[in-house]
């Protein structure tokens, strides 16, 4: 038999799981994922994503391709996998693909999303869904600040000091905010980011420092402080994973690859 390569898209939510990577604890999403594949297809089966989630951080679709002998039609598949699969982690579609594709080298950019709650009370139905901050916010103070990250920027101000990136150059290509609020004292606020790469918990980094122009410790020309500085204890501390999700990665349309999922319509 010939090897056969296979794309993933998923979704999950991230509270239970240290992540995506794979871990001795085996409580991680990949772990989770290659076991109800490995169960369904009676053979191991082992994948690669197109970006790697921290612990606690959802995904409307990520990203997968392995290879396999074992045939299978794409509906049985997802069909298949989700029976093994934990209820908070869903296949949604699965796709044959050329054996040149590959899930994290072929994407040209990838997307996510923070949703961030201020509130004078704490949040209790969205708990671990969304970040929070008990103070009213500043949403075109943060709008100015989000404006001086586009473009091509050597982030190493906003990168973890575990970060195993071979470069902290990375061109951020988007970053808007938008707001829905029924009163001055309450508001859901959304955060949507787009670069060739992220450098890990750079938009948790990020979000960190705009937090801080948007309650008005720092002017938004702060932000151009902090890039420059290239220094991670120039910026604000990292930012609570609880409303980061994964949108996905973008691929070239040759590859004929979904954008999104039905998921899409719980947060957009």
């Amino acid at each position: 038999m010939s090897l056969q390569r296979i794309a993933l898209g998923l979704s999950y939510s991230g509270q239970q799981y240290e992540g995506w990577q794979s871990q001795l604890s085996n409580k991680t999403v990949q772990d989770q994922l290659e076991k109800a594949l490995s169960t369904f297809a009676q053979t191991p089966i082992r994948t690669l994503c197109a970006g790697r989630t921290d612990s606690g951080v959802h995904a409307l679709l990520q990203v997968v391709h392995f290879d396999t002998e074992v045939e299978r039609d794409m509906s049985s598949w997802v069909r298949g996998t989700n029976r093994y699969l934990p209820s908070d982690i869903a296949l949604q579609w699965a796709k044959a693909v050329p054996e040149d594709f590959h899930a994290r080298a072929c994407a040209t950019s990838r997307r996510y999303s923070y949703l961030l709650l201020q509130s004078a009370v704490r949040p209790s139905i969205e708990h671990q869904r969304v970040g929070w901050v008990a103070k009213p916010l500043d949403a075109h103070r943060m709008q100015e600040a989000a404006l001086r990250l586009l473009g091509t920027h050597d982030f190493t101000s906003f990168r973890a000091s575990q970060c195993q990136a071979l470069s902290p150059v990375k061109t951020l290509k988007h970053l808007h905010i938008t707001t829905k609020s029924s009163s001055p004292s309450h508001a859901y606020y959304r955060f949507d980011f787009e670069a060739n790469a992220f450098l890990h918990h750079m938009i948790r980094n990020i979000m960190g420092c705009l937090i801080q122009v948007g309650l008005g410790h720092h002017a938004p020309q702060w932000m151009e402080e902090v890039i420059a500085a290239r220094d991670r204890r120039q910026a604000a501390p990292t930012f609570s994973a609880d409303g980061l999700y994964f949108l996905g990665p973008r691929y070239d349309a040759h590859w004929g690859l979904p954008l999104g999922t039905p998921s899409y319509d719980w947060i957009l």
